[in-house]
């Protein structure tokens, strides 16, 4: 997994009558929960995303059918499929992210760190790659992760 990113496995809870997939901030994942939302009803052939931001960080969930995510760093680039509600992908600042491949009725489930503030958005990739240089250069790939 890159710097800055990693998957995250939420407890599943498995009863006769269903499961329960508990997640709490400073444990489930790494920050204080500020803001939670939800993407729905995405055609199939569309992509989202094509952004980064300066401070937040970010917990995605595919609650319901499948997705893919690339992220990318001015180092790396990977592609995460999420169809699995009991894992996340934990976005750290600065990792670039596209969101495409949305099976019919997917919901994304997004948890972030911060309340929407429109200047957090790097929605630029030249002004993405000059800012998320300094960072990475600083910062190379390795074993450690976020």
């Amino acid at each position: 997994m890159m710097y800055n990113c990693a998957l995250l496995k939420f407890k599943d809870i498995v009863r006769k009558d269903g499961h329960l997939t508990p997640i709490e901030e400073k444990i489930d994942v790494p920050f204080k929960i500020k803001r939670i939302y939800y993407i729905t009803g995405v055609a199939q052939k569309s992509a989202r995303g094509f952004h980064s931001h300066r401070k937040l960080q970010q917990a995605l969930i595919c609650l319901h059918g499948s997705l893919k995510i690339r992220i990318k760093n001015p180092n790396e680039e990977e592609i995460i499929n999420l169809n699995d509600p009991s894992v996340g992908l934990y976005i750290g600042p600065l990792v670039w992210r596209e969101m495409f491949d949305f099976s019919k009725g997917s919901v994304l489930l997004v948890v972030a760190s911060e309340h929407y503030s429109e200047e957090d958005y790097i929605r630029d990739y030249n002004l993405y790659l000059n800012e998320a240089k300094k960072i990475f250069q600083a910062n190379p790939a390795d074993d450690s992760k976020i």
